[in-house]
């Protein structure tokens, strides 16, 4: 049985794969200068075009929010020796890219990349004599004690009052990551330290407030994390590493695209999908049929559609008028003409209006009925899965010599991805050969010629997509095993067709359609196994320093970052975390992974509830 399974598996007899052969004997060469060349070329016609892709993404939990954020904060703090605050500033600024922020210090210098992100390059010294014992606030101009007073790092100095206010105002308006000092023209960023003691005296849900959104920052000002769009919201956060067009799974099971946030929508660009989607969701389309279907009243400005032959029009106004020209007239006419009234001149704009609008919609009608059409025989095959699991039960437990059903659960699952695919490349296609987005980066011939190119492989797709369809549907558990056999060599040799179509599909957009164009228009890679689940993101300390009874997290220090253990009275720097991945990676380039075993966090709750944004909980 293995062996007959093995031979229908090989697509050999397939013409495709005879034209793949071929093309890849095309490739030998015995040159050694060469031989880097033909394995990127070799790479390439294989299908293993996403390995140029790469990325990894992983799931940041809200119990380890804010160890992961520590992480990042202790690479800055230990390479450029800043203080928490300082690092927490710069961080912000160059949106917690950590590699950006170190090839900025070799290009710009330190100070300029300091002063940029409002740290203070050095201290100015304004709180008056030393001997002193009272300081005047330059802004209430009260004479307070010295302990009653507070100065930043660029030297200001204002009594705690002031401070307090000024820090509450700008909590208020959401400049809590950002606090600047209250000098004029000072850029420099106020202490994260000074403004959580002086909040949290007088404020303490302000205070609370100040402390969430410094948590948030780390996904609100990270380009390269953002929260998973679940519905309810899952409390979870995706990383990735590598490229940021990519789309990720949470391990909630929601599947989006990363950069946008939306639903994936591969091969639709971003841009495509969120115009289409405001196309689908407004009723610009059902303007469009009023347009080409009715004519305006001219007393009312109502819209008026014609159920009969005679040209002579009422509106439920009353008002009469010529259904040719949309002009008013009287109700006395006969068959051929209109009392008073004659509109024979032509008017070629009113023409031209009416056309177009009839051709834009027919042109999305066309688009939108195909992608509505495959999005509805996704819905309905997801329901394929169920009857597929019962037919195999039946079929395994039947007298037979076949055992083995895992290409049906495998061509299954490729028909989910392939249909996707197809439906996704509607709605690219209506933009990309449209007037909304590209209309003066091609020349006419240029667009027929590209359109041509991409139907034509379009409609191969469709074609074998259905017929790997057709084959799933049929009731295998009835058949001999003659006919089971002949079922699984189809179905394993249109999935591997399916599989190279998506590709060349992918290959065609990337290369041929987007590439030469002017205008950037970046999309999600195919991934021949679907989307892969992003591992979850665990830190915590080596097994010895756990071991340590001195280990134990400060309660005063520590009580709201789970997962991340210090010695106390250690700074940050003090002891590098390790970052532990757990579950499946999404790096498809076949790197090892080290995986450990998974550790409970340390400590106890979130201090903040993380499964709503900020927004909606200083409403609660």
């Amino acid at each position: 049985m293995g062996r007959d399974a093995e031979e229908a598996s090989q697509p050999a007899s397939s013409p495709e794969y005879e034209q793949d052969d071929d093309e890849e004997d095309c490739y030998l060469s015995d040159q050694e200068d060469d031989a880097l060349e033909e394995s990127v070329l070799q790479v390439l016609e294989d299908g293993n075009l996403e390995d140029c892709h790469w990325s990894s993404s992983s799931v940041i939990t809200k119990e380890y929010l804010l160890a992961a954020q520590r992480e990042d904060l202790r690479k800055v703090m230990e390479l450029l020796g800043l203080k928490e605050h300082h690092a927490r500033t710069l961080l912000i600024h160059y949106r917690w890219d950590v590699e950006r922020i170190f090839e900025l210090l070799d290009q710009k210098g330190r100070d300029k990349l300091f002063s940029e992100a409002g740290i203070p390059l050095g201290t100015a010294n304004n709180a008056g004599s030393p001997s002193a014992t009272e300081v005047t606030c330059n802004v209430c101009y009260d004479d307070v004690p010295l302990s009653a007073a507070s100065h930043m790092d660029c030297g200001h100095n204002y009594c705690n009052e002031c401070w307090t206010e000024y820090f509450i105002v700008k909590i208020n308006e959401g400049q809590s990551r950002r606090v600047k000092c209250m000098a004029p023209k000072c850029n420099a960023i106020c202490d994260e330290a000074l403004v959580r003691k002086l909040v949290s005296a007088k404020r303490p849900d302000i205070a609370e407030r100040f402390e969430r959104f410094l948590l948030e920052s780390y996904i609100e000002d990270n380009d390269t994390v953002k929260w998973c769009p679940s519905t309810p919201h899952c409390g979870n956060a995706i990383r990735v590493k590598g490229d940021i067009h990519c789309e990720v799974e949470c391990t909630c099971g929601r599947q989006f695209c990363f950069n946008c946030s939306s639903e994936a929508h591969s091969p639709c660009s971003c841009v495509m999908w969120e115009l289409w989607i405001k196309k689908c969701r407004d009723e610009s389309e059902t303007v469009n049929w009023i347009t080409v279907n009715t004519k305006p009243c001219p007393k009312c400005h109502k819209p008026v559609e014609k159920n009969g032959g005679c040209n002579l029009v009422a509106c439920i106004c009353g008002q009469a008028f010529c259904w040719l020209c949309g002009g008013a007239t009287g109700r006395d006419h006969t068959w051929s003409s209109i009392s008073g009234h004659s509109c024979g001149r032509f008017t070629e704009d009113q023409s031209t209006r009416t056309e177009q609008a009839r051709r834009d919609l027919y042109r999305y009608m066309h688009y939108h009925n195909r992608y509505k059409a495959h999005t509805d025989s996704l819905k309905q095959e997801a329901k394929l899965k169920r009857d597929i699991q019962w037919k195999i039960s039946i079929s395994e437990n039947k007298e037979s010599k076949i055992k083995d059903y895992s290409w049906v659960i495998n061509g299954l699952n490729r028909l989910f991805r392939s249909r996707r695919v197809l439906s996704y490349s509607y709605p690219f296609a209506f933009y990309m050969f449209g007037d909304e987005i590209f209309k003066d980066e091609m020349t006419p011939e240029e667009r027929e010629l590209k359109q041509n190119l991409f139907e034509d492989q379009q409609q191969q797709l469709e074609f074998n997509v259905e017929r790997l369809s057709g084959f799933l549907e049929k009731d295998f558990q009835n058949f001999s095993d003659e006919e089971v056999m002949d079922t699984m060599k189809h179905v394993i040799n249109l999935s591997n067709v399916v599989d190279r179509l998506c590709k060349q599909m992918y290959q065609c957009i990337e290369n041929d359609l987007l590439y030469p164009l002017r205008t950037p228009h970046n999309i999600a890679p195919y991934k021949s196994k679907g989307l892969d689940r992003a591992s979850e993101l665990h830190i915590c300390l080596d097994s010895a320093e756990q071991s340590s009874p001195s280990t134990k997290c400060s309660q005063d220090e520590h009580k709201s970052q789970p997962g991340l253990c210090s010695e106390p009275g250690s700074s940050l720097t003090g002891k590098r975390p390790i970052l532990q991945m757990h579950g499946s990676s999404s790096d498809n380039s076949g790197r090892p992974s080290h995986k450990r075993e998974r550790r409970d966090a340390h400590g106890g709750g979130a201090l903040f509830d993380l499964n709503v944004p900020a927004e909606v909980a200083d409403k609660i």
